[in-house]
């Protein structure tokens, strides 16, 4: 995301809760004091960004029901090969082509390679709008599952990419042998980020999240050997 959509999210964020302006600096690109934490926790190394200056961690943690913006400002919702099974099977799709016909769009986009290059990813997603179309990827709109409380229509079949927010997630090459990586999606719509002076608060998220992180890279890599997506260096 451009800076300037970043900003435009944020503002959005700030009618209705309370963002901590250090953070926003962050998020905006202001900080000249941002250094990065590795830690491992089981299969996953996350990375954790960490403000010299005033010694203080970036953390997260969840304000569900009272905020859905991760479903209500998606970009897309890429599907494993598990996905269209389990989602299909859901939805009471006798066929998985049934639901692929009717349910998803393919689409192309760009992501931000850890090492500052580009990665081009294809794949099959589920449309968050029943009339979505390749032309809409990487725009926000509110999920079709989304009820008025906030709660997803077809939880817990919902797509595997929406439990690993609110971080995103990389495979990389460490002697032959494939890592799994994580760190925090800022894309200025959640208010779950906070400070802290060390990271004992989200121990617990950590480990939850390196089960379904691990798991999510799993389903991916098994979707590609499917031939039902494709990454690309650009």
């Amino acid at each position: 995301m451009s800076q300037m959509e970043i900003a435009k999210s944020i503002e959005l964020l700030e009618k209705d809760w309370d963002v901590d302006p250090i953070i926003k600096d962050f998020q905006l690109g202001k900080r000249d004091d941002v250094t990065e934490n590795s830690i491992r926790v089981k299969d996953v190394i996350f990375h954790i960004p960490f403000l010299n200056k005033i010694k203080k961690f970036i953390l997260w943690k969840c304000y569900w029901p009272d905020c859905s913006n991760c479903c209500s400002r998606q970009g897309r919702l890429p599907l494993t090969s598990h996905d269209l099974i389990t989602i299909g099977s859901g939805m009471k799709y006798q066929k998985t082509s049934d639901f692929i016909k009717n349910e998803t769009v393919m689409a192309t986009w760009e992501e931000a390679s850890p090492d500052g290059g580009v990665t081009i990813m294809s794949g099959i997603n589920l449309k968050r709008k029943q009339d979505e179309t390749e032309a809409d990827d990487g725009t926000h709109i509110k999920c079709r599952f989304l009820d008025d409380e906030g709660s997803c229509g077809i939880h817990p079949t919902r797509p595997g990419v929406c439990y690993l927010y609110p971080f995103s997630t990389w495979l990389q090459n460490e002697k032959g042998i494939a890592r799994v990586h994580a760190t925090f999606q800022f894309t200025g719509d959640c208010p779950g980020f906070y400070l802290d002076d060390s990271m004992d608060s989200m121990n617990e998220i950590l480990q939850e999240y390196s089960e379904i992180i691990y798991d999510y890279n799993f389903k991916s890599s098994g979707t590609m050997r499917d031939g039902l997506g494709s990454i690309s260096l650009g």
